[in-house]
């Protein structure tokens, strides 16, 4: 899989999700496998450039190359200005939303809602791609809903404006999250874009992830929620397309460890006091399933700090152990 000059060993890559894929988790997953992440969505807009908010989801500070930033807008000279305001400040990849289903985002005429204007995603990727020397990216769904389902359109205006990957959520604007996602659309993609194509949506074990690949085409896959609460998701994934074998799942100290370490890695990056807010949807993520994970989860909602909620995560993995060994 290559992406400009860059190539990667793997296949596995984060996608880019609102409140969750910042500097923390992004550093963590490509700790576990994951070949690149790329950052949460920064908006375009150059009088939000310096918030503390945008600055937080910019940061890549120790971070692995290549550093993907992802820009969403609607106005083509705003967004190669972004472009080539990340890339100044140390962007590797620019990524372009335009997969976004929020209200919020395509009320604006951006994210997904783009993908019912051509022209204007045309004009969009010629002046990004125009504006800077680093690769442009470009993620999109399959169309703005099931009866205008676009994406080889706008696989073909990618390919023609040098986009140099190309993500595919198997879902319309319309659908949002709703239903499963397919991935048929993106067999025919790959008839038309010659690049680096991947594969998102709906893919959250090793199996499925291989027969995507397998049936559509792609390059790699990408994962989003598949990685909530298991972020090695990705080395899993990537050990079977390699060997066709399961590697075991992590034992109950090795998430433990994971764990801590990433919600240590929250404090410190956002400050105690939100990065205690912050983790507690991680928190959520990484409990469900387990034994006691429910109980756990409302006492760690609780926390009034972070040495609070630390040892409140310990204090649940030492009942885990205990029940294991009675």
């Amino acid at each position: 899989m290559q992406i400009g000059p860059y190539r990667f060993c793997g296949q596995v890559v984060l996608a880019p999700m609102a409140g969750v894929t910042d500097l923390p988790f992004r550093q963590l997953c490509r700790r576990l496998g994951a070949a690149m992440a790329v950052s949460e969505m920064l908006t375009a807009n150059p009088d939000l450039q310096d918030s503390r908010k945008t600055l937080l989801r910019a940061a890549h500070a120790g971070e692995p190359e290549p550093r993907s930033i992802q820009i969403a807008g609607a106005e083509p000279a705003m967004l190669a200005n972004a472009a080539r305001h990340n890339v100044a400040h140390g962007a590797q990849i620019i990524d372009i939303n335009m997969g976004c289903p929020a209200k919020k985002v395509c009320n604006r005429l951006a994210g997904s809602a783009l993908l019912a204007e051509p022209d204007l995603v045309r004009d969009i990727l010629q002046a990004v791609t125009e504006a800077v020397e680093v690769p442009v990216t470009l993620k999109i769904r399959t169309g703005p809903d099931r009866d205008n389902r676009n994406a080889v359109e706008i696989a073909r205006l990618a390919d023609a404006c040098g986009i140099q990957a190309l993500a595919v959520h198997g879902r319309t604007r319309a659908d949002a999250y709703r239903g499963e996602a397919e991935h048929e659309t993106l067999r025919a993609v790959r008839q038309v874009f010659s690049r680096t194509l991947l594969a998102n949506g709906d893919i959250a074990s090793p199996e499925r992830a291989s027969e995507v690949l397998a049936s559509t085409g792609a390059d790699g896959v990408m994962i989003g929620r598949g990685a909530q609460g298991r972020p090695w998701i990705f080395r899993e994934i990537q050990h079977f397309l390699d060997t066709g074998e399961h590697l075991p799942a992590p034992a109950a100290d090795e998430i433990e460890q994971h764990f801590l370490a990433h919600i240590q890695a929250l404090h410190a990056f956002y400050g105690e006091r939100q990065g205690l807010r912050i983790a507690r949807k991680h928190i959520g993520w990484y409990l469900a399933g387990q034994p006691g994970g429910e109980a756990s989860r409302k006492q760690l909602m609780a926390a009034q700090s972070g040495t609070e909620q630390l040892r409140q995560i310990r204090d649940h993995f030492a009942r885990l152990t205990r029940a294991e060994a009675a």
